[in-house]
């Protein structure tokens, strides 16, 4: 039996979308569905359970991991999760301050060592206190912010963009939710996925009040989907490579029972919103990390690459910084109407 279910999202440019299980060293092709989200929909539709619907449309058709995910092969990897129609039926968004270590960093950013705690570090106490409630409890609502919509996820090996009116670009290693609404407008949690929620931290340090436009950047999720998986614990490392040098590297810890927030909290406060909950909506929500390089002072540079592992979570996520040329670059003229 098989205990732990990853999947992959693939394109190909002549075969279009598709999606394939993971069972290392190769990836076995579902039959029937072009996207995660179309399979836990026709889950949902057919009240199965969706590991019984993956396990039912696996075909004898594989392909080799390592050369898709080296990028070798003509089977290109998607984000992990997205709508398959359209990016404006997909959120992106996250929950700060979750984690000790960013606090700290939060109060580094915008306060002194002889200072009272900021507004930062009294939010990640209120969590603290009242962020794992009993259960049919309310907990204490977390930071809440908006990455964009599907247009932003990238997938694994591809590059996260600094654009012109960015500060800076910094990684975020983290795991993110992946959720379905139905047609009556109830979330599904479909899995969890590695991620990389990029940011612009030097934005968000002039200025607390700078944090949304410092997160509506580029962000990754992948390579894999893990449908079966709890969010309990989990460890990794988090590493930054310049020129093939690694030049930062950190362990890394999260999971409900790393943060001052259960995970039951951090989605009731997510779907509380009726905008949130419309009929046949995609989301990925990011639940925050405990170390990101910033916070030791490294300044990533064009084509350092970022990489973030969690074990249980599959293969390790890659991406790349990519700082825009400016000349290159299209600021918005508007017009009058």
């Amino acid at each position: 039996m098989i205990n732990n279910i990853r999947l992959v999202q693939l394109i190909h440019p002549s075969y279009g979308r598709s999606i394939a299980m993971v069972k290392e060293p190769e990836l076995v092709f579902l039959k029937g569905h072009g996207s995660i989200y179309e399979l836990a929909l026709s889950a949902l539709e057919n009240s199965q359970k969706l590991k019984e619907l993956i396990l039912a449309s696996l075909t004898a058709e594989t392909l080799d991991y390592s050369a898709v995910y080296d990028g070798t092969s003509e089977w290109k990897l998607l984000p992990s999760f997205d709508h398959p129609e359209s990016p404006f039926l997909c959120m992106v968004s996250g929950t700060g301050l979750t984690h000790h270590n960013s606090a700290l960093n939060r109060q580094m950013m915008h306060g002194q060592l002889e200072e009272k705690p900021t507004d930062s570090l009294k939010m990640y106490e209120m969590g603290v206190r009242g962020g794992s409630p009993t259960p049919g409890e309310k907990g204490v609502q977390p930071e809440w912010f908006y990455k964009g919509n599907g247009e932003v996820l990238r997938a694994h090996g591809q590059s996260l963009a600094v654009p012109y009116y960015a500060n800076d670009g910094g990684e975020e290693p983290e795991i993110a939710g992946l959720y379905v609404i139905d047609k009556m407008g109830k979330p599904w949690r479909i899995g969890l996925s590695t991620g990389n929620e990029f940011s612009d931290h030097i934005m968000e340090k002039t200025n607390y009040l700078y944090l949304a436009p410092s997160k509506i950047r580029n962000c990754s999720i992948g390579p894999e989907a893990v449908i079966d998986a709890d969010f309990e614990s989990y460890s990794g490392e988090v590493t930054i490579s310049r020129d093939g040098r690694e030049v930062w590297s950190s362990a890394i810890n999260t999971g409900q029972k790393n943060m001052c927030h259960n995970l039951e909290n951090l989605e009731f406060h997510h779907f509380k919103y009726e905008s949130h909950r419309i009929p046949l909506q995609a989301h990925v929500h990011f639940f925050g990390a405990d170390a990101f390089s910033f916070g030791s002072k490294i300044h990533l540079e064009n084509g350092d690459k970022m990489t973030v592992e969690w074990k249980g979570m599959g293969r390790a996520l890659e991406n790349y910084v990519n700082v825009m040329d400016p000349s290159e670059q299209n600021p918005p003229v508007i017009g009058q109407l």
